[in-house]
């Protein structure tokens, strides 16, 4: 078993090469597939969405042994509540802040996690876990972009805000690895506002508009970022790119955020290809739903 784990992490590791390189990396929709019927404005709007999953997902991907994979579709009512789940402990440095960049599936704001100025405790974790990065996924429309969804429906897009434990690892290669190595928190967006902090980050993105470009993006609170409401639901998964490891400890936000139309319009200008290849939008780069399987989603509000 343990032989048949290392051949999966080396096949998923050499996947995870091809699409990001040698460094690490609206009105809500149905997100899952649906059998063929008449085509209602609904199941039009799911079939153009599976039509157009981005080329790392258009193969089944399966982890042998894996009962632990991201993204899930989260049933409210299905959920646990857990009164002992307490509000996450957050504190953010925004001198932390150090660049954006275009990694080739998405955009991603990276810290400095050499000190604990940024990190998250409390909540479902036991440690404290250092801030990484944060970074989007969203589709070509607003009708579908997240990874999660709740009672099966999507929203536009979703943020990822990647910690890892620094009470049980060394660094982040090692936690991503290990056994709850890291906690991400999600949250959701949805089509209302402009959204004035984000709209700092929009404004950089002229500048890595293609794969592999970095631009200075610093003095940035991404606490900006988070819903004033403190409910969440949690849940043990994967990361939702290779190398798919389970070793996240999800705490996803009930509330979302609001950002405007034009915001999620600058996100869709990005390219997936590196300067002087082919121009291939930064559109759909999602995961498909994963199975739940024998887990609990717990919640830390009473439904």
């Amino acid at each position: 078993m343990f032989r048949a784990k290392i051949l999966v992490f080396n096949n998923l590791r050499g996947l995870h090469s091809l699409f990001f390189g040698k460094q690490a990396r609206g009105s809500p929709r149905h997100h899952q597939m649906i059998p063929e019927r008449a085509c209602t404005r609904g199941s039009c709007v799911l079939r153009n969405r599976n039509k157009s999953s981005h080329p790392l997902w258009t193969s089944p991907m399966s982890v042998p042994g894996g009962t632990q994979q991201s993204p899930i579709n989260i049933q409210w009512r299905d959920s646990v509540y857990d009164p002992h789940l307490k509000p996450l402990k957050i504190s953010y440095d925004p001198s932390c802040c150090l660049h954006v960049w275009n990694t080739g599936y998405l955009f991603q704001v990276e810290f400095d996690d050499s000190t604990n100025g940024s990190g998250i405790s409390g909540g479902p974790l036991d440690n404290h876990y250092k801030l990484k990065q944060f970074h989007f996924h969203w589709g070509e429309m607003n009708d579908w972009g997240s990874e999660h969804t709740v009672d099966n429906q999507a929203y536009p897009a979703e943020l990822h805000l990647v910690h890892w434990n620094s009470a049980k690892y060394q660094n982040y290669k090692e936690a991503v690895m290990g056994e709850s190595g890291l906690a991400v928190i999600g949250v959701f967006l949805k089509l209302g506002a402009e959204h004035e902090e984000l709209q700092k980050l929009v404004d950089v993105l002229p500048e890595i508009k293609h794969k592999d470009m970095r631009a200075v993006f610093d003095r940035f609170d991404p606490l900006c970022l988070l819903p004033s409401c403190q409910d969440y639901w949690t849940y043990a998964g994967s990361l939702t790119t290779p190398p798919l490891t389970e070793s996240v400890t999800w705490i996803i936000k009930k509330k979302p955020i609001e950002v405007g139309h034009n915001q999620l319009a600058e996100f869709r200008r990005l390219l997936f290809s590196a300067l002087g290849e082919e121009e291939k939008k930064m559109v759909n780069n999602f995961r498909p739903l994963q199975p739940l399987m024998n887990r609990t989603v717990w919640s830390s509000f009473q439904a």
